[in-house]
């Protein structure tokens, strides 16, 4: 649907706002406003008036950069109701706007923004990267809503930075794509994240892209998506100050981040930056425990795509896995592995590892020691949260001796027949457990047919069947419980890849079907089940890589 730059006169007289769900909602988008000055105005901001030359910028923590608007013809992809919502108290009329359309693609600024863009280093693929920072983003200002939190919009594809390097600073449609709805299925999958509010491409505006790195580069149209978060930094925010020997920005970075977004820890304690540390490290390893219990795998787990807050930050080249493969990889640019799916948990503990070094500069020899001890522990922790996650998602409720050998058990089967890994626990609890095992009834269902092949799938059921009994789960309850947990519908690579195709063709009515059809994922939708999107994936499905170019 191409964007109408004709608003109707008379929303431009309505009120500045009305009732949406009970709640008041903003209806005219020129009376959003943002918070002046933001909270990141405290630290310290590069005010370098060549903000587009590629710089190693030193003693500050943002630059000060204006967005580079999209040219052209624009549309509005799509837009998350639920975001415009909940976080930007907008009513979702004002999508079809001028104004907020122009705000995404980077040409109106609301009052009150400050467009900076965030410096941060890394380790990627092991390697230490030096800096790297926000090369095509920005983010806008700080936004207070009427819950009273505090959320930093941020455009992604908006232009070059001084750490764009030989970046243009934009970014494509297929990947804009990808994190837009990625950003929101996970969300309401219960998985901590990054919110993204709307997406604009320019029917113009064309970029070169190597998609596959083979030297036969293609133009593609350029896009912008607007992402959301309380802030937007990094493990890499805290190693650059490191490497560059710069501990005064990073107490300052330090002791900001603590006193705005942590306040369950009081500034004033002498031990602020062992709990600061044991809280990041503990929220981040939640988050993996989530990712593993829905088959989601980042793909790029460098530092710099680690989030302080413990939320997933940056989709890439990230897959929800089909068939359960524990050596899943869907990054193409990971030859060795690094980031396959089972080795998520042991990546961020790597991770952390590198945190607690960059932190050592303003850690006394106490605190170092303190950080030592909560690092022992880190390794249990998140295995035992994994497996929690595991037994959940059986329904089950208390974790007992031999689980993780029934986990690893069905896993094991589930790889061997290449039952799929969302289908099999959704449909584990389809299935009345004392049915389990009647072969015609399984054979009604696409992966547990497949699963019911493996040796051991008997025993293993017995033996599910006992600890249902052992737990006094009654099959309501375990039905309950399982479906709440086990979603009908993720972001299969192939349902995204169909979606994109038809947008790369000014068509973008499968990429709003999905933004609405994540938004309720463990709901069976008619419309989702005629167009097969929880049926068994196609046979070219599983060839899809995705890379890092976008």
């Amino acid at each position: 649907m191409r964007r109408s730059f004709c608003v109707l006169a008379s929303l431009l007289h309505e009120p500045k706002a009305v009732k949406v769900g009970g709640k008041m909602k903003i209806n005219n988008f020129k009376e959003w406003k943002f918070k002046e000055p933001p909270v990141y105005a405290e630290l310290p901001i590069d005010e370098n008036p060549e903000y587009n030359v590629p710089v190693a910028v030193k003693n500050a923590v943002f630059s000060k950069v204006p967005t580079e608007p999209l040219i052209g013809q624009l549309h509005l992809v799509c837009a998350s109701d639920a975001c415009l919502e909940d976080i930007l108290d907008l009513d979702p009329i004002v999508a079809e706007s001028e104004e907020f359309v122009d705000f995404i693609a980077g040409k109106y600024l609301p009052s009150g923004g400050l467009p900076v863009s965030h410096r941060y280093g890394g380790y990627q693929f092991g390697y230490w990267a030096d800096q790297l920072g926000d090369g095509r983003a920005h983010t806008l200002g700080e936004y207070i809503n009427s819950k009273g939190e505090s959320w930093q919009p941020q455009l992604k594809g908006s232009g070059e930075t001084p750490y764009s390097r030989f970046g243009d600073g934009r970014a494509v449609l297929r990947s804009s794509i990808r994190e837009m709805l990625a950003s929101e299925a996970c969300h309401f999958l219960g998985i901590p994240t990054t919110r993204a509010a709307a997406l604009v491409v320019s029917e113009e505006h064309k970029v070169w892209r190597d998609k596959t790195y083979s030297g036969r580069a293609k133009q593609e149209n350029a896009a912008i998506v607007m992402r959301v978060a309380p802030c937007w930094y990094r493990l890499g925010s805290v190693e650059i100050l490191l490497k560059r020997q710069e501990p005064h920005t990073m107490k300052t970075l330090v002791d900001h981040i603590i006193k705005h977004y942590f306040p369950n820890i009081n500034v004033e304690d002498e031990d602020k930056y062992v709990k600061w540390y044991s809280d990041v490290a503990h929220r981040n390893l939640d988050m993996v425990a989530t990712w593993q219990g829905y088959g989601f795998t980042h793909g790029v787990l460098n530092t710099d795509n680690v989030s302080v807050l413990g939320v997933t930050i940056d989709y890439g080249p990230y897959g929800f896995m089909e068939h359960y493969n524990s050596h899943y990889v869907p990054n193409s640019s990971d030859d060795m592995g690094r980031y396959a799916f089972s080795k998520q948990p042991e990546i961020l503990l790597w991770n952390l590892d590198k945190f607690a070094e960059a932190l050592q500069p303003i850690l006394s020899d106490d605190q170092k020691a303190k950080i030592e001890g909560v690092n022992k522990a880190l390794e249990k922790y998140v295995t035992d949260k994994v497996l929690q996650t595991y037994i959940s998602k059986l329904g089950l409720t208390t974790i007992q001796d031999g689980d993780s050998l029934l986990i690893d058990d069905l896993l094991n089967m589930m790889e061997r027949t290449m039952a799929d890994f969302t289908a099999t626990f959704r449909q584990l609890a389809e299935v009345q457990a004392n049915q389990l095992s009647d072969k015609t009834i399984l054979e009604e269902k696409w992966s547990l047919n497949k699963l019911q092949e493996a040796t051991g799938w008997a025993d293993w059921v017995k033996r599910y069947q006992g600890r249902l009994q052992g737990d006094q789960v009654t099959e309501q309850d375990r039905v309950s419980r399982m479906c709440k947990l086990n979603p009908v519908y993720v972001p299969r690579n192939w349902i995204l890849q169909e979606a994109i195709n038809d947008a790369e063709n000014s068509d973008f009515e499968k990429v709003r079907f999905l933004l609405k059809l994540f938004h309720k994922p463990f709901e069976v939708n008619d419309e989702a089940e005629r167009r097969g999107y929880s049926s068994q994936p196609p046979s070219w499905s599983y060839g899809l890589k995705l890379s890092c170019s976008s």
